[in-house]
C-alpha cells in the first residue's frame, strides 16, 4: 500500500482565519491549498461572521479545506451546517480523538473528505484507528495542543528543536497514516521568520513521507515548496538507478551499493514527487 492515496493538495498548505475573507483569494493564489480556519484563528465572538464568510466564498473546492471546531461542541454543529451549504468537501476536524467524532462529521457533511487533526494525547494514541475511517484522506498532527493536553508548557527546546514527546507524536501520526494508506501533513512552524529551521523540518518531512506541511504565513510557502522539491541532481541519480535496474531481478550492485526493491521504491517516489512539483524557474 502506498501512503498518500489520491491526496494532491501539497506541499504548502496555508491556514487563513475564516473571519478574514479579504485574505482568502491572496492565500489561494500563493499556496498549493488553503485552510479556512473556523477554530483557533477565530475569536468566539467572530465565529458567526466567519461561517458567513465561508458560505459566501467561491474558492476552488479542490484546493480548499475548512477546519471546523471539535466534535461535540456547539460550534461544531454550526460549522458543519455552514460547510454542508457550500461546495467545500475537504474538512479538517480539530482535536480528533474518536471514530465516533468522524462519524458525526460524515453525517453532517455528506461526501466529506476528512483530515483528522491529531493534536491531543488521545488523538495521537488513537491515530491508527482514525486513519482507517472510510472518510479520512489524511492525518495531520499538532504540537502545541498536544503539549497542552499533557499539562506541559512548551513543545520545543531552547534551540528550537521539538522535545521528544512531540517527535514521538509526529512519528506516530506519520506511521498511522502510512499504514492506512492515507496522507500525512506535518505541523506548522510558528516562528514565521525562522526560515532555515522551517526548511530543515520540511526537508525531513518530505524525505520521510509526509505529503505536505501546513503553514501560517505566505512567506513560508516558498521555503516549504523548495524543501519538498527534489534537486536536479537527486532526480538524475534516481533516474539513473531506475535505468540500471531495468530488466534486472533481485538484488544487484550499483555504484558500490547493494540495491534491492525498497531502494528502487525510494527512487520511484522521488521521481514522482519531482514530476508533481516542477521547478518554477524552469
Amino acid at each position: 500500500m502506498t501512503a498518500g492515496g489520491d491526496f494532491l493538495l501539497g506541499p504548502a498548505i496555508l491556514f487563513v482565519p475564516a473571519d478574514r475573507p479579504d485574505r482568502f483569494g491572496k492565500a489561494a493564489e500563493r499556496a498549493d491549498a488553503v485552510i479556512l480556519d473556523l477554530e483557533d484563528a477565530v475569536a468566539l465572538g467572530d465565529k458567526a461572521a466567519a461561517r458567513t464568510a465561508v458560505r459566501q466564498s467561491r474558492l476552488d473546492p479542490a484546493t480548499t479545506i475548512v477546519r471546523v471546531n471539535p466534535a461535540g461542541t456547539e460550534e461544531f454543529a454550526a460549522d458543519t451546517a455552514a460547510v454542508a451549504s457550500t461546495a467545500y468537501r475537504t474538512v479538517m476536524l480539530a482535536k480528533a480523538e474518536t471514530t465516533d467524532q468522524l462519524d458525526a462529521l460524515a453525517r453532517a457533511v455528506p461526501g466529506v473528505r476528512i483530515i483528522a487533526l491529531c493534536e491531543t494525547a488521545a488523538g495521537v494514541v488513537r491515530s491508527s484507528a482514525l486513519a482507517t475511517h472510510p472518510s479520512v484522506v489524511a492525518l495531520m498532527w499538532g504540537a502545541e495542543d498536544l503539549v497542552a493536553s499533557l499539562g506541559g508548557t512548551s513543545s520545543r527546546r531552547a534551540d528550537g528543536r521539538y522535545r521528544d514527546v512531540a517527535r514521538q507524536a509526529r512519528s506516530s501520526v506519520l506511521l498511522a497514516a502510512g499504514a492506512a494508506g492515507v496522507a500525512a501533513i506535518d505541523a506548522v512552524h510558528l516562528d514565521i521568520d525562522a526560515l532555515a529551521p522551517l526548511a530543515e523540518e520540511a526537508e525531513d518531512a518530505s524525505a520521510t513521507g509526509f505529503m505536505a506541511t501546513a503553514c501560517i504565513h505566505p512567506g513560508q510557502v516558498a521555503t516549504i515548496r523548495d524543501a519538498y522539491r527534489p534537486t536536479t541532481e537527486a532526480v538524475a541519480a534516481a533516474d539513473a538507478l531506475l535505468t540500471a535496474a531495468a530488466g534486472r531481478a533481485g538484488v544487484f550492485r550499483y555504484e558500490g551499493r547493494m540495491i534491492d526493491e525498497p531502494l528502487l521504491r525510494h527512487a520511484r517516489a522521488l521521481v514522482a514527487r519531482a514530476a508533481s512539483s516542477p521547478d518554477p524557474s524552469s
